[in-house]
């Protein structure tokens, strides 16, 4: 007769680990503070929300229409993979009018949102332990992404007194064989530069000198800039069309973030591969989106007359807080020319002590400090209390305009 046994089965312990390339990614810390905000807003706390970089006005009413009309007329399957052939003709009429940039249907690639494109480029032309060059200050998810890829990202350090804008002689420095993507973005985010095209020409003379480098250029804040800058595509500049990436959207000059919608046009090589890994991920965008973005695209030249209003208040409102920062004690700035960001330096308050707080030492503790006391009425001792949120990025802070 076969033996009993009382003993417990025994216990097999599950196997939690992550994978090596997701530990090496960092939480987004814009993420963290804007989740910090909901918090506090579900709590009855008025909280005016800062820390996502979305415009505050409504998506233009035309555009609004054309998607629920498609919603209305049944267009609301799957899409093509790459985006419907009627958005992809409108992106190519718009990048030859505006952009002076030749592209055919088949060399655009429209995706769920500009961050889907740029993070599908960086996948499909890294290797692990290339590197991906990136301008300082920068937007927090760039070198996430390249961390992703399993690519190394290298930053280019720029000042305040140059307004932000890279040096050609510091990024040479900064290149080497194993630099294959250089991110671009110009109006930028967070600092609101726009690279006068004269730059743009001397660090396309650099970026010619090495074979392996490509150039993503992010152009999603293009509309929205302030006279008398010029936005210039990377890629019309000469030589430099079969290098680059350029990466847009609908999302801020039609404030149509909710609509998830941005695309990527390059040489076909490229673009092919983005496709590839997107029929693998999400496959194609909103069919309803599409339909907007194609009103979005009819609206005129550079989004016509609604895209015009919006700006017009971005500008009065940079104007405003430029002069208002400018008079605060310590605080360093730079005139933005295009986006909706102002980029200031609170370095001289790292160190304080505030009461019931306790120290401020870097941005992120600054920002936690304005998010938790500025809704009481009265001043804080050098911030005005209506700029709640600040936005962390590298070694400074930065608010939102809207």
């Amino acid at each position: 007769m076969a033996k009993s046994s009382d003993t417990a089965a025994e216990v097999v312990e599950l196997d939690v680990s992550l994978s090596p390339r997701v530990n090496s990614v960092k939480p987004s810390k814009t993420v963290a503070i804007t989740d910090q905000a909901t918090a506090l807003a579900e709590a009855g706390v008025p909280v005016i929300r800062l820390a996502a970089g979305e415009p505050d006005f409504d998506t233009p009413a035309v555009i609004a229409e054309a998607g629920i009309n498609a919603i209305r007329e049944g267009y609301t399957r799957y899409s093509p993979n790459a985006g419907t052939q009627e958005l992809r003709a409108a992106i190519c009429k718009k990048l030859k009018e505006e952009n002076g940039l030749s592209y055919a249907p088949d060399q655009v690639v429209v995706s769920n949102g500009a961050k889907q494109s740029i993070i599908q480029a960086v996948l499909a032309v890294c290797s692990p332990g290339d590197e991906v060059v990136i301008p300082a200050p920068f937007w927090v998810s760039y070198p996430e992404m390249a961390r992703l890829a399993d690519a190394e990202p290298v930053i280019v350090p720029t000042s305040i007194s140059e307004n932000f804008l890279m040096d050609p002689k510091v990024l040479q420095s900064k290149l080497t064989e194993k630099s294959r993507l250089l991110i671009l973005c110009s109006p930028s985010n967070p600092t609101g530069s726009v690279y006068p095209r004269e730059l743009l020409e001397e660090i396309a003379k650099i970026v010619a000198k090495h074979p392996r480098l490509l150039v993503l250029s992010d152009e999603i804040y293009e509309h929205i800039i302030y006279e008398p800058s010029k936005h210039t595509s990377f890629a019309s500049l000469p030589g430099m069309w079969e290098r680059t990436l350029t990466v847009n959207g609908f999302s801020k000059a039609f404030a149509m973030t909710g609509w998830r919608l941005g695309y990527i046009a390059g040489p076909k090589h490229f673009v092919s591969a983005c496709n590839k890994i997107q029929s693998q991920s999400t496959s194609g965008a909103s069919s309803i989106s599409q339909k907007a973005a194609v009103a979005a695209l009819g609206l005129g030249y550079a989004g016509g007359e609604a895209v015009a209003t919006m700006v017009k208040a971005f500008r009065e409102r940079r104007d405003v807080l430029v002069k208002s920062f400018g008079e605060i004690k310590g605080v360093k700035i730079s005139e933005p020319q295009g986006a909706f960001y102002l980029f200031i330096d609170f370095s001289s308050y790292y160190g304080s002590v505030v009461e019931g707080f306790g120290e401020i030492v870097n941005s992120e503790s600054l920002c936690r400090y304005l998010l938790d006391k500025a809704q009481v009425k009265n001043k804080s001792c050098y911030l005005y209390q209506w700029f709640l949120c600040l936005y962390c990025a590298s070694m400074v802070s930065y608010l939102f305009l809207v």
